[in-house]
């Protein structure tokens, strides 16, 4: 059934209320965990740059998954808390050490870390981030007791050494100047490095925090699979099409960086030989090396080739897929409620302008 304007208004009204609400009580407990003074000055430095990712503006989309996955499940969401705000953390860790392995220069409308202070000072409030992370779930213990939170803490140990190995696989394109790569490349990589920190482990904590059997808990896994390329696809597409100042992100930075896309590598094996040629002479070289006028060149064959549309096309197919397994596998889920917003939510992921 086709959406109206008014149904999909309220829908995204429904969405961003409910995203703002668990942004505030992540937000509640992870400044109130965070320390913020220390009596030597450069400890005390390092406590405000520890603040400086979690204090810029975020969607929250991850401790969002966690604690409506939760409630669905019959669960008290507060009981989750402890869980999202680490999600938090470890979002805002990883994107520390991702800037400055990718060059990045914006981050969520601001310069990036290593940006202001320097790689080795954003290295170090990165691995700081880390550290608390593993000490707030460890607090867990006083919330969910000892068995639950060490199931807790396995997911995260998984989910850690998942996005390590993910970044690893692209990190190799990068290093070995790789680019005869095929959809089906990406889509590993992005199970690995996106996937899993995305939406696989936040929903599998949700789950287990809200009574989930083993075989509910699994289910997040291919579910989360679908959502999670989705959600990569789409990132890659805002990239190259969003505006700055609602994405937080350098625009078509993607090809500044060198980024290995679903929208390039479609690009790469439809285009001529001779302008793949050229895609990747251009794709290959340092950031400082490219010209506005070549990132544009790009940016115009991916338009000519329909490449973009595609990857767009692909996203929703997958979200699709998402979704109508999510009916199919959890209609025996009692709240309703949950179950509607956790739909709308992953329609979210992908048709988000930010």
């Amino acid at each position: 059934m086709q959406k109206t304007g008014q149904d999909s208004s309220r829908t995204q009204h429904l969405v961003t209320t409910y995203l703002s609400d668990v942004k505030r009580r992540v937000d509640a407990c992870i400044f109130d965990f965070l320390p913020t003074a220390h009596k030597h000055p450069d400890v005390h430095q390092l406590y405000q740059m520890m603040l400086d990712y979690p204090r810029r503006a975020a969607k929250g989309l991850r401790p969002a998954l966690c604690m409506l996955i939760c409630e669905a499940f019959g669960g008290d969401p507060e009981r989750a808390v402890n869980t999202a705000a680490s999600l938090e953390l470890l979002q805002n860790w990883l994107l520390i050490h991702d800037d400055i392995e990718d060059g990045s220069e914006l981050r969520r409308g601001e310069p990036c870390l290593h940006q202001k202070h320097g790689i080795p000072m954003a290295i170090n409030v990165g691995d700081a981030l880390h550290c608390k992370m593993w000490e707030l779930l460890h607090r867990n213990t006083e919330v969910l007791g000892h068995e639950l939170a060490f199931r807790i803490l396995s997911e995260f140990i998984q989910l850690s050494n998942q996005v390590v190995e993910g970044q690893h696989i692209e990190l190799s394109w990068v290093n070995d100047n790789r680019w005869n790569l095929d959809e089906e490349d990406y889509l590993t990589m992005c199970v690995q490095k996106t996937a899993w920190y995305t939406c696989i482990t936040p929903c599998r904590v949700g789950a287990i925090i809200g009574g989930a059997s083993k075989t509910e808990i699994d289910g997040f896994v291919e579910l989360g699979k679908e959502i999670g390329i989705a959600f990569q696809i789409q990132d890659d597409v805002l990239n190259l099409i969003g505006d700055v100042g609602r994405y937080g992100k350098e625009i078509a930075g993607d090809i500044s960086e060198g980024k290995r896309t679903l929208v390039l590598i479609h690009l790469i094996n439809t285009c001529t030989a001779a302008e793949a040629r050229q895609v990747i002479d251009i794709m290959a070289r340092p950031r400082d090396e490219k010209s506005e006028a070549e990132v544009e060149r790009v940016l115009q064959l991916m338009q000519k080739y329909k490449s973009i549309t595609y990857a767009q096309q692909r996203s929703k197919a997958l979200l699709q897929e998402a979704a109508e397994q999510f009916s199919h596998n959890f209609a025996h889920l009692p709240d309703e409620r949950a179950k509607q917003l956790f739909l709308s939510l992953i329609h979210f992921f992908v048709e988000r302008e930010y």
